[in-house]
């Protein structure tokens, strides 16, 4: 019980230590500030790894991606949160790799920050680099959260992924440090749902998304006569060009396949 008073008490001091009169009023002061009370305000754990995403890609302007890593007692790694499908298979190659930015921040023996400025000279990844410069990343940068109590020893990582070579920068960790941090806090002070709810949640939703992907990889498959890996590309650059999420462009195909197709450039 006295943990969790210590840690009530700690909380309680860093909301007040960034509460708008106590910083220098700064636009990424205020920023923060806002998130702060934005988080504290979130009913669920996934609504607060949801509104720190959003945060990100508005403080870190190179972010096209973010996504949000946890590790379970068992070992396993999975994504609660994205931004856009295609983070979840960056982030998916990386646990099935065993590398990759945010298989090591996420790893409590592993390094606080994980960086890359060029993923096409990046030598640690040998699987993971290439990879991911396939399927359009430049950079990429990840932390890890903080773990504590009442959440116990679970631990996770805050990812982001740019688009550009060098799109990611000190200036940028350091904004991403104090990220984490919040959601760190923020999901230790909220208790509306647990983290096996959240995982029951994030294994529903990959499975659904999983499903219609499949179908419109089907489809683009049958038309055109290409391979699985093909077909997935296919999807992605025209999900990255229309600025839709994967899902919901393959959810359109598979609803409309007899109307649409998708650009062949």
């Amino acid at each position: 019980m006295s943990s969790e008073q210590d840690w009530q008490r700690e909380r309680e001091g860093f909301v007040a230590d960034i509460r708008p009169h106590r910083l220098d009023h700064g636009p990424l002061a205020r920023q923060f500030a806002q998130l702060a009370s934005n988080l504290l305000a979130a009913p669920t754990v996934d609504e607060v790894l949801r509104r720190v995403l959003e945060a990100t890609t508005v403080m870190v302007p190179s972010a096209d991606l973010a996504s949000f890593t946890l590790l379970d007692a068992e070992g396993r790694f999975h994504t609660p949160e994205e931004t856009h499908e295609v983070a979840i298979e960056l982030d998916r190659l990386q646990y099935r790799f065993r590398e990759g930015p945010c298989v090591e921040a996420a790893d409590p023996g592993g390094p606080a920050v994980a960086i890359a400025p060029d993923l096409t000279a990046e030598p640690r990844w040998p699987r993971w680099a290439p990879a991911a410069t396939h399927l359009g990343m430049g950079s990429v940068l990840s932390t890890a959260l903080i773990s504590g109590p009442p959440s116990g020893e679970s631990s996770g990582a805050l990812n982001v992924y740019s688009r550009s070579r060098h799109g990611l920068d000190a200036a940028d960790r350091d904004v991403l440090l104090l990220l984490a941090t919040h959601a760190s806090l923020a999901l230790a002070a909220t208790d509306a749902v647990t983290r096996a709810d959240l995982q029951a949640a994030h294994l529903r939703k990959a499975i659904d998304s999983r499903d219609v992907i499949g179908q419109a990889k089907g489809i683009i498959m049958a038309r055109r006569g290409i391979s699985a890996d093909a077909a997935f590309d296919v999807l992605r650059r025209t999900s990255q060009d229309l600025n839709v999420k994967l899902a919901q462009l393959a959810t359109v195909l598979a609803d409309r396949h007899t109307e649409i197709d998708l650009p062949t450039g």
